[in-house]
């Protein structure tokens, strides 16, 4: 396997409503910051690939467009993933691994406020039984939360514990959307938006876009003076039938942590992709968590949500500590899915 290592990072500020800018208009600037900051000269870069949903803009081919914030002259070896922009980074980290490419950048983007994105991520759902009905996200989340607290696996008072940790880890975030200190009863008295899930359960939907540059090797050695190296990366797939699995286990974030770490502990830090407060509690066992880790230290999705790029974001938050040697391995988690059917990991380490 060849080294492959993050070499720079870049996000906008999370915003509920960007105004009138386009994902363009988002996306140039943290596209231009990424590059800046890897210090490898944009003709250079031998691969581009993107995240994003064409369902969030409501525009066919969508991620065309956002090619202008990259330019497409001259020619480049470009890519695209209707999918969050972790999945786009392991496809530049298996175009790498190939050996035809040893530099690639991923950016990825979303527009959250020009549509409802409860009705968006519905589209998710089984097309057959369940699409049809419009189920909302934060409704079908609601129910896998309420498995969880009947079978005593969890309380509405841990919830709102992740909610008030997250909001107190993004204070010095300046792209998160929402930081602070709520106290735990504050959080409790929140009126329901789906019983159990309150308003700071559910991440909130963002504007937003991220970009990240990975190199090969001695390429990356030469252009940082600490990489991210990526130690492994894997993802897996739950069923995808509402009624066909354990709502309060997630075996394929399991599986991926395991593949991804090689057995491996002594992770500092972990960014977690929870879209609500009672998965990150989820997440945290099945990853394996324990002990003295550092848990979301950007605060993450529950600060921060453009969807598209909230699991780019926790791999290049991850990246950047090690980066900047505030962690010497981290581990990076992306989802996607109602119920957290979908699980990336990515494992980073220093050297």
């Amino acid at each position: 396997m060849r080294e492959v290592a993050v070499i720079s990072f870049a996000q906008s500020e999370a915003q509920a409503d960007a105004g009138g800018v386009n994902e363009v208009e988002i996306l140039m600037p943290v596209v231009s910051k990424a590059v800046e900051r890897s210090g490898i000269e944009r003709s250079e870069i031998g691969f581009i690939v993107s995240g994003s949903s064409d369902y969030l803009c409501g525009v066919s081919f969508s991620f065309v467009t956002a090619l202008d914030a990259v330019g497409a002259w001259p020619p480049v070896r470009e890519s695209h993933v209707e999918m969050d922009g972790a999945w786009a980074l392991y496809e530049a980290w298996v175009k790498i691994q190939t050996g035809e490419v040893d530099s690639a950048l991923i950016y990825a983007f979303g527009k959250c406020s020009q549509g409802n994105t409860d009705e968006v991520l519905s589209r998710q759902l089984d097309p057959y039984f369940v699409g049809p009905l419009w189920a909302g996200n934060a409704s079908i989340a609601a129910l896998q939360a309420r498995t969880l607290i009947d079978d005593g696996k969890l309380s509405e008072a841990d919830m709102a514990a992740v909610v008030r940790r997250s909001h107190l880890q993004a204070i010095d975030n300046t792209n998160a959307q929402l930081r602070g200190d709520r106290s735990i009863e504050e959080l409790l008295a929140e009126p329901y938006v789906a019983s159990p899930l309150r308003r700071f359960d559910c991440a909130p939907s963002s504007d937003g876009a991220a970009a990240v540059v990975i190199a090969a090797g001695d390429l990356a050695r030469k252009l940082c003076r600490r990489p991210a190296w990526i130690e492994a990366m894997d993802h897996r797939i739950d069923l995808h039938g509402l009624g066909l699995r354990d709502l309060t286990d997630c075996p394929s974030a399991r599986l991926a942590a395991e593949r991804a770490s090689g057995g491996k502990t002594g992770f500092d830090i972990a960014e977690i992709h929870a879209p609500f407060s009672h998965q990150e509690i989820m997440l945290t066992e099945a990853l394996g968590l324990t002990g003295e880790v550092d848990i979301n230290p950007s605060g993450g999705a529950l600060a921060a949500d453009p969807v598209m790029a909230t699991g780019l974001i926790r791999i290049g938050e991850a990246a950047s500590r090690i980066i900047d040697g505030s962690a010497g391995r981290a581990l990076a988690h992306a989802s996607s899915g109602p119920w957290l059917q979908q699980n990336l990991v990515c494992a980073l380490g220093a050297a």
